[in-house]
């Protein structure tokens, strides 16, 4: 497709531990990216409606977690397929926005729960991912966007051992910033 990722990682990623991967959205080459740059087994936690689309539904239904976020029983099955996935020793990927915001100037959306409360369920490190890159590279805009360079960063883990999902706001808030302020500090830079 003409894109070569770039990472900078603060940490190293282990092959052999459990995490849930936190990155933010802007665009569909997000999931491309963090299938080339991972090297540690993981599985997508996911909106059930992508199951729609022709051929990439195929797929996507057959890789990921699928909730209905707006159905209490999707939510628990999906939080039970994800705890089966740790268990055996898979890392789970979640989106924190959910989607991939309409209104492109938006420079990062707000977060949902889900990803939060399954670290600190499971009492798994959450690692903060910044993408630059997607939504210059590969907007929903037709015909805007172009080939180059990736760039991402992979920030320290936050850990959750000892936390309760009373801290989950917390963490949400600090991971938030964590992107929001890598993302706003770039964009300074063009």
């Amino acid at each position: 497709m003409g894109f070569s990722p770039k990472v900078y990682a603060e940490e190293n990623i282990l092959t052999d531990k459990s995490y849930i991967f936190c990155p933010n959205h802007t665009s569909i080459v997000d999931i491309m990216l963090m299938l080339a740059i991972s090297k540690n087994p993981f599985v997508f936690l996911g909106k059930k409606e992508l199951a729609n689309i022709p051929i990439f539904g195929f797929v996507y239904k057959r890789t990921c977690i699928l909730v209905d976020r707006n159905n209490t029983k999707s939510r628990n099955q999906a939080f039970y397929e994800a705890k089966k996935r740790l268990e055996n020793g898979l890392s789970i990927c979640i989106f924190p926005e959910g989607k991939v915001p309409e209104n492109e100037s938006i420079v990062l959306d707000y977060f949902h729960n889900g990803a939060f409360r399954l670290a600190i369920e499971f009492q798994i490190p959450l690692i903060p991912i910044t993408f630059y890159d997607c939504k210059k590279r590969f907007p929903f805009t037709f015909f805007k966007g172009k080939p180059g360079e990736l760039r991402v960063k992979v920030h320290h883990f936050l850990q959750t051992k000892d936390l309760t999902l009373k801290d989950r706001n917390t963490l949400k808030n600090k991971t938030y910033n964590i992107i929001y302020k890598e993302l706003k500090t770039d964009q300074t830079k063009m």
